[in-house]
């Protein structure tokens, strides 16, 4: 069983924590957009507080371990490891609650080429513990607006999870979806969802748009952020979302591997 301690020296051995691949400029330029309410870095939230830049810096500060100094503008961003490890702890809690419940789940990613494993093996476990693990409006379009202009694409779910996909389908091996920040999918799903009449997500579990739309739209959502993405934490901040795990989200996907066997022995789902 991984220790925290053993947690803590993986996350800062592969840079998911301690000094992140995230450049300073990278995550103050955000920080910037977030006060200017830019939808780009909202991510489906509506932050019912002022959150001008100094506030966002103070709270990434407080949540992720980030520097908390505005004259520092340059260099690596910092994650404090302690900071994910508490954060994978109430994760995982969530995660057995759902369990002993049997609640629904519903997963996403718009990171499925980073983390379409971690989300697949919580499905997994979570549908051997009894939850129903949602799959609805698979196949149905969503326009997203993009840099390269408005693109539509397809809903479609891979052992369980949702993402979505340029139309015409995915070549061998092409990645298996598309990077994406938009909540339009989980709001997508989530019509589709109350349409058909149910049952609809006691819990959703994802990253960017779909934990933070999902928790807009007061659906219990959990999910991992990285230091340049602020909605995540505002949201937690102001109870739209229970609880956004610190960690960098683009490293490579089998170094995820030691987070989920974590969370799944602390949530006893392991198998």
């Amino acid at each position: 069983m991984l220790t925290p301690e053993a947690l803590r020296a993986h996350l800062v051995g592969a840079r998911l924590a301690g000094v992140v691949a995230t450049t300073r400029e990278a995550s103050l330029r955000r920080y910037r957009l977030f006060a200017a309410r830019d939808p780009r870095v909202l991510l489906g939230i509506d932050p019912e507080g002022a959150w001008d830049q100094r506030d966002v810096v103070a709270l990434m500060a407080d949540r992720c371990g980030v520097p908390a100094d505005l004259r520092r503008t340059s260099g690596q961003d910092v994650i404090d490891p302690g900071r994910t490890v508490a954060a994978l702890d109430a994760f995982a809690d969530r995660l057995a609650e759902a369990a002993r419940r049997g609640t629904p789940v519903l997963l996403g990613t718009g990171h499925p080429h980073r983390l379409l494993g971690f989300y697949a093996a919580l499905a997994d476990a979570l549908s051997a513990a009894g939850c129903a693990v949602l799959t609805p409006a698979q196949g149905r379009c969503v326009d997203i607006t993009t840099r390269f202009g408005l693109r539509t694409y397809n809903l479609a779910y891979v052992r369980g999870v949702a993402l979505v996909r340029a139309p015409g389908g995915e070549r061998p091996g092409c990645e298996p979806g598309v990077h994406t920040h938009s909540p339009l999918p989980v709001r997508t799903v989530l019509a589709a969802a109350a349409e058909a009449g149910g049952p609809l997500p006691g819990l959703v579990i994802g990253d960017h748009g779909w934990v933070c739309g999902a928790g807009q739209l007061g659906f219990e959502a959990i999910g991992p952020a990285d230091a340049d993405d602020p909605a995540p934490f505002v949201g937690e901040a102001e109870g739209s979302v229970s609880v956004a795990v610190p960690l960098d989200d683009g490293v490579r996907s089998d170094y995820y591997l030691p987070l989920t066997r974590y969370v799944l022995n602390r949530a006893c789902l392991s198998q």
